[in-house]
Order: structure tokens, then C-alpha cells, then sequence
């Protein structure tokens, strides 16, 4: 059986993958291991997103809480990064979101958040995994229920103190997934001066994600063209991402923003060491952009927990993924999509610009990805057949391109991506990538 906590907590089918019985064994295995690490009587912040199971996973999680002698603070429905804030800001031992992020309706997950507002560091996560196997034994004292008071407008006076301008002028349509943010993004955005349209701001907690959201950028490109709005905002279910679309409904991915808000920060002086961590799966068109810039790409593993531990390493301020996960250092110890959000659009703005112009400082190259199903995936480091062929086509496309070839973390299959300077030369490269995977790795 593979390890319980993936890297964004633990994360399966409600009702049958993630039960109630998990949730209140992880809920008391937390505050068990806190305990052993210092937290005395442990209080933990507890939200969750919009879904359905969010609901009964919840009283399993907090009576799992409560009868380890933990507390718990009640936050309710809140984007995940909130989560983090309110952590930090209650001065609590932990955070607990509940929430699948991207994923369907009929998924759920667990995360936890460390004291500081990061992601649980791994070995914390192997002790509260390890823990579920024993017996339970009650607390001499259950824990409590406690208010969370005014936290959210707390969160929410701090992206707005977050954003370099007012966006009064400036008309945004923002796509909530249906989630977690769907009351706050668009007060956020008023708060800053926005005329503001909120899509998909109705979650029933079946619609999370459904058709709609940063899955699916071109929902909130459309509204933005047939509005005539200035720019468009598309988060997740958990609002921890956020993409973008300028006027002419072009859309604005998460290199793009990284790029621009890098280069703002070091033409301000504030891009402390010079330099912008992202993973292996940015655009080649972004390295090309640092580079003409003078920043330093350092460039990590997938997934934000991986980014943030780079930036703690190398002092970066500023760091994100494709994807939209964006992480402001001195704002946030998270991706952020709201405080992303803020960041870009008063970027805009300050700059008396448009989205199209300030995205404008990176070209992004056409990129062709191809899942190939394979027998053993760990089989690809050894392949020499497979590693000829990409040799071969990174000298064909030389600086002008990218190839990334790597095994999924978690189906039998491997990822081929080719970028290049045109579409047909990435679908090309690509097909003749996967190919050979398939013919040397492929399932029997």
C-alpha cells in the first residue's frame, strides 16, 4: 500500500477512498502528534470547500479533534489559503482544510497546515499516517468548539493592504468554480475598486468545479469578450490557484503571471536575490523572459509544497507553477489565488496598462503534452532507447525549445512534453516521443 498523503494531503472518492472513519482517525492522530512535538493541548483551525462531503467529513474530523483533547476552531467555508492565514493569525497548532481542490464533486481530500501556515513537512504527515493503526484511548478532557470570530475579514483586509493599486475603472469578471471563494473573490475585488461579475458563484455542493473554473479558463475568456470587460479571473475550487484572461479573451496562464509579477518586482527592486522559483513543467518561453530580464530561474519539483520550499532555501520572495498556484512570500505561505488576484490586477493598474500588455512580457510557446500508458513507468530511467530519442530531438530544437519526459507519480503512465516554436513542430516532436515510449515501455 503507497503512502497515505500525496503532496497535497490525503485525497480520494467521498464515501468510499475518504470515509468519516478516516477523517476522525486522522483527526485524532493529529493532535496526537502534535502533542508530541510541543503543541500541548493542541487547537486546530478546520475549514472546508463547498462540497457536499465536506459536511460529514467534518463532524468526523472535529469529533476525531475532540476526543484526542483537541480544540477546534470553526471556520466554515473558506478558500484554503485562508485556512493558512487564519492558522498563523489564531496562533493555533495546525490547520485542516477539507478540500479537493481541482477535482470533481465526488472527490474530497484532508491537508494539514504546520503552526507557521506551510504544508505539514513530510515526516509530521508519515507520523499522523503511522498513528491510525493504534488504539484509541480517550482524553481525560474532551476538547471544545471555539469561535473564530471576525477571521475572515482579517483575511480579508490583509489582500487588500496586499495590492500595489486600486482598480477603480477596471471591469473584472471572475469565475469562483462554484467553491470556496465564491462569496469572497468578488468582494474582494469590489473592495479594490472593481466593477466586478461573478460566474458560477452558486456552489450546491455537487457543482464544485463543474465546467467551470481554472480548469477551464476559456469559460471566463468567453464572458470577458461578450462583456466587454477588461480581464477575467478563474480560480479553483479551493481558490489556492488563480488564472487569467485580458480583453481580447486570450488567456493568461500561471508562467505568464509569475513572469510579469517578477519582472515588475525586480524593475522595483523588491526581487530579493534576483531570482523567481518555478517547476520543470514552466513554459521554455519563461526562461527565455527571465533571461532577457537578468532574474535566476530556479526551478523545482511539481507541486506549490516543492516551490515554497525552494524559495525558503534560496530567499526567493516570488514563486509558482503553470498552473496558477502563485506564492507571494511576503504576503502568504501558500499559493494564493485571491491574494494572486490582487497582486496582477494592481499590477495592471499601477501601470495604467492591460492584461494583453503586461502578460506581453513572455511569449509563451506551443506546448504538446501526451499521456502514454505504459507497463512499468519506473522502466523509463532505464530505457536507453527512449533517452536517445529525446537527446535527439533537444538538439533538433536547440534553445528554440523544450522537451520533458517523466513517469506519472500515480498511474502507470508516462508524460511526454515537447514545446517548440510552433504548434506543428511540438505536435511532431511529441508524437515521435511517444512513440518510441510506447514501443519500448508501452503495456503488454
Amino acid at each position: 500500500m503507497g503512502r497515505l498523503f500525496g503532496t497535497d494531503g490525503v485525497r480520494g472518492l467521498a464515501g468510499s477512498e475518504l470515509t468519516a472513519e478516516l477523517a476522525y482517525g486522522l483527526g485524532r492522530a493529529a493532535v496526537v502528534v502534535l502533542g508530541r512535538h510541543g503543541a500541548g493541548r493542541a487547537s486546530l483551525v478546520v475549514g472546508r470547500d463547498s462540497r457536499a462531503s465536506g459536511e460529514w467529513l467534518e463532524d468526523a474530523l472535529v469529533g476525531g479533534i475532540r476526543a484526542a483533547g483537541g480544540d477546534v476552531i470553526l471556520a466554515g467555508v473558506e478558500p484554503t489559503p485562508a485556512i493558512a492565514f487564519h492558522t498563523v493569525d489564531a496562533s493555533a497548532s495546525a490547520g485542516v482544510v477539507i478540500s479537493a481542490s481541482h477535482n470533481p464533486p465526488e472527490y474530497n481530500g484532508i491537508k494539514f497546515f504546520a503552526s507557521n501556515g506551510m504544508k505539514l513537512p513530510d515526516e509530521l504527515e508519515d507520523e499522523i499516517e503511522a498513528f491510525l493503526s493504534q488504539p484509541e484511548v480517550p482524553a481525560a478532557s474532551p476538547g471544545e468548539v471555539l469561535p473564530g470570530g471576525d477571521a475572515r475579514e482579517r483575511y480579508l483586509e490583509h489582500l487588500v493592504g496586499a495590492a500595489d493599486a486600486r482598480l477603480e475603472g477596471m471591469t473584472v469578471v471572475v469565475d469562483c468554480a462554484n467553491g470556496a471563494a465564491s462569496e469572497m473573490a468578488p468582494e474582494l475585488l469590489r473592495r479594490l475598486g472593481a466593477t466586478v461579475h461573478a460566474i458560477h458563484a452558486a456552489p450546491d455542493g455537487d457543482n464544485i468545479n463543474d465546467d467551470c473554473g481554472a480548469l477551464y479558463p476559456d469559460v471566463v475568456a468567453a464572458e470577458v469578450v461578450r462583456l466587454g470587460a477588461d480581464a477575467g479571473v478563474s480560480h479553483d475550487g479551493d481558490a489556492d490557484r488563480a488564472l487569467f484572461a485580458d480583453a481580447r479573451g486570450a488567456i493568461v496562464d500561471g508562467d505568464q503571471v509569475l513572469a510579469a509579477c517578477a519582472v515588475g518586482l525586480c524593475e522595483e527592486g523588491r526581487l530579493t536575490g534576483n531570482a523567481v522559483v518555478t517547476t520543470v513543467m514552466a513554459n521554455v518561453g519563461f526562461h527565455h523572459a527571465m533571461r532577457e530580464a537578468g532574474i535566476e530561474v530556479v526551478s523545482s519539483k511539481v507541486g506549490d509544497r516543492y516551490v515554497l520550499e525552494d524559495m525558503l532555501r534560496t530567499g526567493a520572495v516570488l514563486g509558482g507553477e503553470q498552473s496558477g498556484h502563485v506564492i507571494f512570500r511576503e504576503h502568504a505561505t501558500t499559493g494564493d489565488g485571491l491574494l494572486t488576484a490582487a497582486r496582477f490586477l494592481s499590477l495592471v493598474a499601477r501601470r495604467g496598462s492591460t492584461v494583453e500588455e503586461v502578460a506581453s512580457v513572455m511569449r509563451r510557446y506551443p506546448q504538446r503534452m501526451i499521456n502514454v500508458e505504459v507497463g512499468d513507468r519506473e522502466a523509463l530511467e532505464g530505457s536507453t532507447e527512449v533517452w536517445e530519442a529525446v537527446r535527439a530531438v533537444e538538439r533538433a530544437l536547440g534553445d528554440e525549445g523544450r522537451v520533458l519526459v517523466r513517469p506519472s507519480g500515480t498511474e502507470p503512465l508516462v508524460r511526454v512534453m515537447v514545446e517548440a516554436e510552433t504548434e506543428d513542430l511540438a505536435v511532431r516532436h511529441a508524437d515521435e516521443l511517444a512513440a518510441v515510449v510506447a514501443r519500448s515501455l508501452g503495456a503488454s
